[in-house]
């Protein structure tokens, strides 16, 4: 397949720029693969589709500021960082603009605490090492004096604001480490995580520190030439029996985004269990491939010609997955990360 095949037009309105009031409150366009047919709910009667002994699987990762804003060490030129992942300690490597200007050698400041040697270039693409150095620890400078890295298609003449720091983490937010949410979650409350478990259901958690794989542009024209960069992952021994005695059991698993989907597919075995890991995947999911774990998917709606698109139309199908996008589209739901909701069953 080509990339083309997984493009449709998005009127700049339907993006949402803030979130809803509530968490709870988005729509939510309810597939279903097998009629190859939707309906269209609320995502707070997401509840009423858990059978007894199923598992909803979600992505506890935290987002850290991890957008700076410094100037060019002499000539004051405004620079933005987006730091992608610690290589080593106190050196990272970072998306930055303007790029041509950031050369081997080059000095960055932020504020009067925080410095940045540019000490390697990482790609072609806009990437740097960079080597921090600062009077107090750098994680706490980063905390201090970073911005939520908010996607680029949220476009507000201030940035990001202090509702961002709350509503861009979901209520699930417990480990430090990703650059964006796993947005599929941010719709949930705990009043939506009880509501499962009366219903039978049961809520496990894994870790995937959401990186730039996730949302870099996929930059060739046939799919199956695409490789999704590595992200570090980790399935708990109790996510691991909670999962596994599901699926045994006769119930589903679902998974909470593309993400929680990444991370469990890669952790299974040959035997169809999944086995507690740690480390990094870069297991790249697109149309053909044979789900081994995931039942049910609920995920935002994505960008056009993404590889999280890719990875959803993997599931449900392409042909399914692009006439209930152009649905979704034609009857107004909100789109991307503050956006509304697509439960695939």
């Amino acid at each position: 397949m080509q990339l083309s095949d997984f493009d449709y037009d998005l009127p700049e309105e339907l993006i949402a720029q803030e979130p809803l009031p509530e968490r709870d409150a988005s729509r939510m366009l309810v597939v279903d693969r097998k009629t190859q047919t939707w309906a269209d709910t609320a995502f707070r009667s997401f509840s009423e589709y858990i059978k007894p002994k199923d598992v909803v699987v979600v992505n506890n990762t935290r987002v850290f500021p991890a957008r700076l804003i410094g100037q060019r060490d002499p000539s004051g030129g405004r620079v933005e960082v987006l730091l992608v992942r610690e290589v080593e300690k106190s050196t990272w490597e970072a998306l930055v603009r303007p790029a041509h200007r950031l050369k081997l050698g080059s000095r960055v400041r932020f504020g009067d605490l925080l410095r940045a040697e540019v000490v390697q270039d990482a790609s072609n693409h806009g990437f740097r090492y960079l080597q921090f150095q600062g009077e107090v620890p750098i994680e706490e400078l980063i905390d201090r004096l970073g911005l939520t890295p908010l996607p680029p298609y949220i476009k507000r003449p201030t940035g990001d604001s202090i509702e961002d720091r709350t509503r861009y983490q979901t209520v699930f937010a417990q480990v430090r480490g990703a650059i964006a949410a796993p947005t599929a979650g941010l719709h949930f409350t705990p009043q939506v995580s009880d509501a499962i478990r009366d219903r039978g259901g049961k809520v496990a958690e894994l870790t995937l520190h959401v990186g730039y794989g996730t949302f870099e542009p996929v930059r060739v024209d046939n799919i199956s030439d695409h490789r999704v960069g590595s992200e570090f992952f980790e399935i708990s021994v109790s996510t691991a029996r909670l999962v596994n005695a599901a699926r045994q059991e006769g119930g589903r698993v679902i998974a909470v985004g593309t993400t929680t989907t990444r991370a469990l597919e890669a952790s299974v075995k040959d035997d169809g269990n999944v086995e507690p890991r740690r480390g990094e995947t870069d297991l790249t999911i697109t149309p053909g491939y044979k789900f081994r774990v995931v039942d049910a998917l609920l995920t935002n709606f994505h960008l056009p010609k993404s590889s999280l698109l890719l990875l959803v139309s993997a599931f449900a199908g392409r042909e399914l997955t692009m006439n209930a996008y152009r649905f979704a589209v034609a009857d107004r739901f909100r789109f991307y990360s503050y956006g509304d909701c697509m439960l695939v069953m």
